[in-house]
Parts: C-alpha cells; sequence; structure tokens
C-alpha cells in the first residue's frame, strides 16, 4: 500500500521512518515533509492546509516515485 503523511515536523519524520519498514508498505509519501522525511520516503510540495491538492494527490497523484524535495 502508498502511505501519504501530512506534516513537516518530527512526529511526521517518526511516522514515516516508521512506515517505510512495513513490509506492507510500498511507498510513503509526506506532505510537505522535511529533510529527514526525504530520506525515508517522497515529500510532496503541498502544505497541511491545501486540501483540495492533498485530495487530488491521495486519489491519483504522482505514485511513480518523482522525489520532491521541500
Amino acid at each position: 500500500m502508498k502511505v501519504l503523511v501530512v506534516g513537516k515536523g518530527g512526529r511526521e519524520h517518526a511516522l514515516v521512518w516508521k512506515l517505510a519498514q512495513s513490509p506492507r508498505v510500498e511507498r510513503v509519501f509526506c506532505a510537505p515533509g522535511n529533510a529527514g522525511t526525504a530520506e525515508e520516503g517522497i515529500n510532496v510540495p503541498l502544505e497541511p492546509n491545501e486540501f483540495d491538492g492533498l485530495i487530488r494527490f491521495a486519489k491519483k497523484g504522482d505514485h511513480r516515485g518523482n522525489r520532491h524535495r521541500s
């Protein structure tokens, strides 16, 4: 499965780090993420309050693995 974590702090980094270890998780995205989340997953350049963009990404986003740095 693919997972989207929303936020850019230390808690989000911990979530991304742990989710990336799961054999059930194919890819972890973090919006907008930070330098730490970029090491464990893929940052997406969307702010937590960009609800329409987050929904659009979750439904049909760029899931090919393109890395976005925040």
